[in-house]
């Protein structure tokens, strides 16, 4: 009992610090109300829409992870914290979203309830709203949970089964977002939705601004390329504390057996080179990792290279404070 009272002192004092912290995997059962003394980010998972180990695949990075599954690989979604008021947010519904609403529920203090305040979605490709399915009749038959939308993907949800179901049955209350157009969830916390191009066949593809009482993140796990944007990463990143970035691949040469162009995404590898000139390199937190990158390894070549140019690598249970 005392090494858990000591872990949850510790993680209050290194989010109070301001310094993002992992829990390990083995501590996800065991530590049941981990103190946050802020409003926080928590990393509920980094792995791109199709999981890790992913289906059909047979190399090297899935072979042996069908035999011996690794808990951290969830996909990629944030959970928000809001202290003062008990509340909780997900940014992403994704498959794995019932590990990860029990894992945000046991940073959120103030609540008994483990279904979130309110859930954004990002856009219509499976690993961003599928997991909405398991807010349905079938599983918790959820009441009317806020789930934030832009307009093509709230017309996504109403027009196509089984999504419709959620919304005639209000488990799910969609509420509508514009580009630009801050939502306020308290008097401290707001966020901010922004377009980016992306293959956008049933719906639009935005980012999010995530701003709290004193530190601020974007939030973009996909995006064709940089430069394809309107508006300049480095400026944008300039503008905040925290920026958990698309790095579904490390470079090309990992996908053999698909037309790279089909699935456009920033290389790890243009990104360092664009993100050259920050000053503050750890601002930045590469997240969405498809199944072949291998930093997903955190003691692989790339990932310690990544580490050590100063950028940050997102892991699940990492905490970052508002």
């Amino acid at each position: 009992m005392r090494k858990y009272f000591c872990f949850a002192v510790l993680l209050a004092f290194i989010a109070c610090e301001n310094q993002p912290i992992q829990i390990q995997k083995e501590d996800l059962t065991a530590i049941e109300r981990p103190v946050l003394k802020f409003s926080s980010i928590v990393v509920l998972g980094s792995i791109q829409d199709a999981g890790s180990p992913q289906i059909g695949c047979e190399k090297d990075c899935c072979r042996k992870l069908f035999d011996h599954p690794d808990n951290s690989r969830r996909i990629t979604s944030l959970g928000l914290v809001d202290v003062p008021n008990g509340k909780s947010y997900l940014f992403e519904a994704s498959p794995d979203i019932a590990l990860q609403l029990q894992m945000l529920h046991r940073f959120n203090s103030g609540s008994t309830d483990v279904l979130v305040d309110g859930i954004f979605l990002s856009h219509a490709h499976i690993g961003h709203y599928t997991g909405l399915m398991f807010l349905g009749k079938e599983a918790i038959d959820a009441k009317a949970i806020s789930v934030f939308a832009m307009p093509r993907m709230r017309s996504f949800l109403e027009e196509n089964g089984p999504w419709n179901q959620l919304v005639e049955r209000e488990n799910i209350h969609l509420k509508s977002i514009e580009a630009n157009r801050s939502i306020s969830l308290s008097d401290q916390l707001k966020v901010i939705p922004f377009l980016v191009p992306h293959r956008d066949e049933f719906s639009e593809t935005v980012g999010y601004k995530i701003i709290g009482p004193n530190k601020s993140a974007l939030f973009i796990p996909d995006i064709d390329k940089w430069e394809k944007w309107e508006r300049d990463i480095v400026v944008e990143i300039e503008k905040v504390d925290y920026a958990f970035l698309d790095a579904t691949f490390y470079s090309g040469e990992e996908i053999d057996n698909r037309d790279i162009s089909q699935i456009p995404h920033p290389f790890i590898i243009e990104s360092l080179e664009r993100f050259e000139g920050l000053k503050e390199k750890k601002k930045v937190i590469f997240i969405h990792f498809n199944h072949t990158n291998p930093i997903i390894d955190s003691s692989s070549e790339e990932a310690i290279y990544v580490r050590e140019q100063g950028y940050k690598i997102a892991s699940l249970g990492d905490v970052f404070a508002l």
